[in-house]
């Protein structure tokens, strides 16, 4: 690939590599170990069949899967991909069963995630069964085809992240878990923690994640190349079946259709709600998501809590010291398994030591006074960890996790007073480029930067100029460009799927979010107390200010309940009147379905409500009506690189 491109101001064509960046990639080629391919005897080991054609689609002929999309990056490196992370790509994109040990087995390459099969007494444990049902029910036609058809006799879920049980569905009915025939394992909290942080702010991180993920990005050299975690989401039935049983603390054993899995817990990790797994008649250690073949997030760019990046050490110390002398292969929820006692206890260290490096590093220096972002932009990783592969930046960074654990000690405010209260961001905008002396010499500022390859001023000064003139298209054209270089030149695939995602966006306009982020599947999983919740999220405060209503509300079973629900000064409170005496008059008594309390968050008018019968109104019907009216419905397609 040349490296010439045409002039960003002018051109709308998607820019090719600056010298500037193959320059960079000369650097990162002769820096790091790639005659190292232990990695790829590793992915490639125990493989017995491949999914051919790599495409799975869903009853409608619709294609939710496509992994042969990646094949290009089987080809040689181009200078529009960081190399590091074409290597990484060419290690995801394998697909197919592959055989961990006798007995156990990963569906790999099927979706962001690996599914894991144990066989047991008379059929086979599943572990985490993908995003979607269509691919987890593909992998596990694969398994039956080389391994006869066993009956899914048990399920876990190492954690509470879509990818692990949103395939559920695909393995399992619920009439078979209902009925007692397979239970379901996961740890304590997960249906909280699964299905609130895919509501409450489900649809800003869904419209994030479209950028995280590239969902929308053409797949090739100057696109989508994965996500370092695995190559993409896959984009089918997403369910969930609730788990039957809880695992509560670390050291509980649950024998499953005769195999007897010890877990070790590790809530506030890569995930809330989160365990490891043992088997110890195997000798084998299931480590999740808390050691995978790169570094993680400390906080995703798509949102989420902060994680705890001294307590994910603490647990991998834990792990190493519980089975680490006692586990001849470790596998986990990505990636490719680790064999041997001695190189799973380097591994399991290497990824300790690294949560643990950021972690005290980052408190060491903000205690001598430097903001998050200076550190990020100063702290490296000592010479063992930054020359590991399994530590590299592919989908965590160290810029971002040391963001992430400043803010998670002291917040978004630096302390300087400059900062407490600047303005927001088009305001500023037009300040900065009044300063410059108009939106021409300010583009010519940041068309400068650009010629010299510092495109992070150049994206700076050019977010000025669109900020304050979203029409200007010299601004779009060069940001769009400024990106471009930006994503070839980083090595983290999600920095690299966002910069594209923008540059996409400004040159052809908003990418729509490929999914709800709150299904029915999600919807149904909440609580009654959470769907209220959710409600009072909705509430237009503004709209609301003036208007007073207290109501009871009876919600049908299944996970029904009663609610007393007051509206007043903006604010939706409920709270559960049971056993409480004394409650003021209700100036309404409402019963629901919960499909109905669902239509209702999803926009449903008041009158339609009534019309279903799904809905009766004891008392004036016009308290709903007036309720419904200050619920504000949350925009999926919102602008991320424009005002």
């Amino acid at each position: 690939m040349t490296t010439t491109t045409p002039d960003p101001l002018s051109s709308d064509e998607q820019s090719l590599p600056t010298e500037h960046v193959a320059e960079a990639h000369r650097r990162t080629t002769e820096s790091l170990p790639f005659d190292d391919v232990q990695d790829f005897i590793d992915a490639d080991r125990g493989f017995l069949a491949a999914l051919s054609p790599g495409v799975v689609r869903d009853e409608r002929g619709r294609t939710v899967w496509d992994n042969d999309s990646y094949a290009f990056v089987n080809e040689p490196c181009p200078d529009s991909v960081n190399p590091s992370l074409w290597r990484q790509s060419r290690l995801n994109v394998r697909q197919g069963l592959y055989e961990v040990i006798p007995g156990t087995y990963q569906i790999r390459g099927f979706d962001l995630s690996a599914m894991t099969l144990v066989e047991s007494d008379t059929g086979v444990i599943v572990i985490d069964p993908l995003v979607s049902a269509e691919t987890a029910a593909a992998g596990l036609r694969l398994y039956r085809e080389h391994r006869g058809d066993r009956p899914v006799t048990a399920l876990i879920y190492s954690h509470s992240h879509v990818d692990h049980f949103g395939g559920a569905p695909g393995v399992v009915t619920a009439e078979d878990v209902r009925d007692g025939r397979c239970p379901v394992v996961a740890p304590a909290g997960f249906l909280e923690h699964a299905v609130a942080e895919n509501v409450y702010a489900g649809t800003a991180m869904t419209r994030r994640a479209t950028y995280m993920y590239g969902a929308r990005l053409p797949r090739g050299p100057l696109g989508s190349v994965g996500s370092g975690l695995g190559q993409a989401t896959s984009r089918g039935t997403v369910g969930l079946i609730p788990p039957t049983v809880d695992v509560t603390h670390t050291g509980q054993s649950v024998v499953l259709d005769g195999v007897t899995i010890e877990f070790q817990m590790t809530p506030g990790t890569e995930a809330p709600s989160e365990m490891n797994m043992y088997f110890p008649a195997t000798r084998t250690l299931c480590m999740a998501e808390n050691a995978s073949h790169t570094m993680h997030n400390v906080l995703t760019l798509r949102g989420a809590l902060v994680r705890d990046a001294r307590i994910w050490a603490r647990y991998l110390t834990e792990a190493i010291n519980l089975y680490g002398r006692r586990t001849d292969t470790s596998f986990g929820s990505h990636h490719w398994p680790t064999w041997g006692q001695d190189r799973v206890l380097e591994y399991l260290s290497l990824q300790r030591d690294m949560y643990a490096y950021l972690h005290d590093q980052t408190l060491r220096l903000l205690n001598q006074g430097y903001v998050g972002a200076e550190i990020a932009e100063e702290l490296a990783l000592p010479p063992a960890l930054e020359r590991n592969w399994a530590t590299r930046g592919y989908y965590g960074s160290v810029s971002h996790n040391v963001k992430a654990v400043y803010q998670r000690y002291m917040g978004w405010f630096d302390g300087n007073p400059a900062h407490l209260w600047q303005h927001p961001p088009v305001a500023s905008a037009q300040r900065h480029v009044r300063a410059m002396g108009g939106a021409d010499a300010a583009l010519g500022i940041a068309r400068e930067a650009y010629d010299q390859g510092d495109f992070r001023w150049a994206s700076q000064v050019a977010d000025y100029v669109l900020f304050a003139d979203t029409d200007n298209a010299a601004a779009r054209r060069l940001q769009a460009a400024t990106f471009e270089q930006l994503a070839y030149s980083t090595e983290n695939a999600t920095w690299r799927n966002f910069y594209l995602s923008g540059a996409w966006e400004l040159r052809n306009g908003t990418l729509p979010s490929p999914k709800r982020s709150s299904s029915p599947a999600m919807l149904s999983g909440l609580t009654t107390e959470q769907l209220f919740d959710t409600l009072a999220i909705r509430v237009d405060g503004a709209a609301a200010a003036t208007v007073a209503a207290v109501t009871d509300w009876t919600v049908s079973a299944p996970n029904g309940g009663r609610r007393r629900v007051e509206l007043r000064n903006g604010v939706l409170t409920h709270y559960d009147p049971t056993g409480l005496s004394d409650l003021p008059v209700a100036d309404a008594a409402i019963v629901i379905t919960r499909t109905a309390l669902t239509r209702l968050l999803s926009g449903d008018s008041a009158a339609d409500l009534l019309a279903s019968g799904d809905v009766s109104v004891e008392g004036p019907s016009q308290v709903l009506a007036d309720l419904t009216a200050v619920l504000d419905q949350p925009r999926p397609g919102f602008d991320i690189v424009l005002p």
